[in-house]
């Protein structure tokens, strides 16, 4: 697919950021045209991302191009590469975008948290439509650039929270706005991690940091640390608990924030706090999160919304239940935006929100739920809305980066108060710590050589 033309950015981040019910459509290409598609990273997520990519029709036959697979591991990659043994593969993205920059129209990124920026960069800088896993990107002056980047390259881009896509965080902002909830001036929520163990992603190493170990075959280890500083590999980092070291993750707040608190961000049109207070933080080693977390982030007023206080507990913490509920136990993970009318809940994901009402009350509602007044979209399926945008098939998607970078950047700054254990007065307009100046080395944070990206956009 070539030569085709591209939506006003601007007018279209403006109206997401609103949360515009009537998003514009694409003149791009001829519908049913099939997109020619590059992967950075096909092993674990982005065999997933590469499924809903490829989206295959009834014979099982991809509906568009896999042109190139851009994966640091080819054990890891292995079925993604034999799915589509006719895509070029690169174990680099800057070599893969070099050789085939010209063959592809779209770019799918689905590496760890400190990998986003660089590659979504590169892919924007040649003008190619961006899909980035959650979350969007590793620090706030990165979410800040792909922000400026969308607009200023105007491509088409998504980040990779499937709980946007849903039926169920509709109807929750589509409950609030109808009154069903009255004022909400506090939001509570909490995440049953993170979990270290084997099977977990935030396995403990015995020392830190840990002991080298050698490189496995076929793995780019240099190309897999991207823009952090060099250091020897170990099974601690690659390939499952990168999440744990702040240098690669954002722990468990990162990891899940883009789901549990999409649905009261979105709603409630909370934008960034004032400030967030590390309320409960259990030790741990310099650089690697903790067991448990308690967080508080204090949101101003926004209009005529009142300021709103929102609750974030993990590794096992919950807040205690309340009468008011009608819930017997509160499940493993879970968001509740407490109204003066009524309460709403869902689980760690808002695919299936509830009032929390007796039975009887619940069920009479079901049976008279207020006007859908947001245009739903294919449940659960955040790369088929993002590739039909780009053929003009469908709407923006609903989570562009003007939506994602802002939803990332809320999470960022609790993981901030979390990581140092500490308050922070956070000046959103100059993206800067006002009661901790030493911390703006975590706001933009320092890049080897080569792997610099988006600074021209800032002069």
């Amino acid at each position: 697919m070539k030569n085709f033309s591209r939506r006003s950015f601007v007018k279209t981040a403006t109206a997401v950021s609103a949360g515009a019910m009537i998003l514009p459509t694409l003149k791009s290409c001829a519908p049913n045209s099939k997109l020619n598609l590059a992967f950075v990273g096909v092993g674990g997520r982005g065999g997933a991302n590469l499924k809903g990519c490829a989206q295959f029709d009834d014979r099982q036959v991809s509906t568009n191009n896999i042109v190139a697979l851009c994966d640091v591991s080819e054990a890891r990659a292995a079925s993604g590469f034999d799915q589509f043994p006719k895509a070029k593969r690169f174990t680099d993205f800057r070599k893969m975008l070099d050789k085939v920059g010209k063959e592809i129209d779209a770019v799918v990124i689905t590496t760890p948290d400190h990998t986003h920026f660089p590659a979504a960069m590169a892919a924007m800088e040649l003008g190619k439509h961006v899909y980035v896993d959650k979350p969007l990107a590793h620090n706030i002056w990165q979410l800040r650039t792909l922000r400026k980047a969308a607009k200023y390259y105007k491509v088409i881009t998504q980040l990779g929270n499937q709980g946007h896509t849903t039926e169920g965080i509709r109807f929750v902002k589509e409950w609030y706005e109808a009154g069903i909830l009255g004022e909400v001036k506090e939001v509570i929520a909490w995440f049953n991690g993170p979990h270290f163990h084997e099977k977990g992603y935030f396995l403990k190493p015995d020392n830190y940091p840990p002991a080298p170990e050698d490189v496995p075959a076929a793995l780019d280890w240099d190309s897999w640390l991207g823009p952090v500083a060099e250091r020897a590999y170990s099974h601690f980092y690659l390939p499952r608990f990168w999440r744990g070291w702040y240098e690669f993750g954002n722990g468990e707040l990162g990891d899940w924030a883009c789901h549990t608190l999409d649905a009261p961000f979105w709603s409630l049109d909370l934008g960034m706090p004032a400030s967030v207070d590390s309320v409960v933080r259990t030790p741990s080693p310099e650089g690697f999160v903790s067991d448990r977390s308690q967080l508080q982030f204090n949101f101003p007023a926004r209009g005529d919304k009142p300021p709103v206080v929102l609750h974030w507990y993990e590794g096992g913490l919950k807040p205690e239940n309340r009468p008011e509920w009608h819930m017997d136990e509160l499940p493993d993970s879970g968001m509740i935006m407490v109204g003066s009318k009524k309460s709403l809940g869902t689980g760690g994901r808002p695919n299936k929100p509830r009032l929390l009402v007796p039975d009887e009350e619940w069920m009479a509602f079901t049976k008279a739920i207020p006007k859908k007044t947001i245009p739903r979209v294919d449940e659960e399926n955040p790369q088929g809305e993002w590739c039909n945008a780009i053929k003009d098939v469908g709407p923006m998607p609903g989570s562009v980066f003007e939506y994602g970078a802002q939803l990332t950047e809320m999470a960022l700054v609790g993981v901030m108060a979390q990581r140092f254990n500490t308050r922070i007065e956070y000046d959103a307009e100059n993206m800067r710590v006002t009661n901790h100046p030493e911390f703006d080395r975590y706001i933009k944070e320092p890049v080897r050589e080569g792997w610099s990206y988006g600074e021209n956009l800032w002069t």
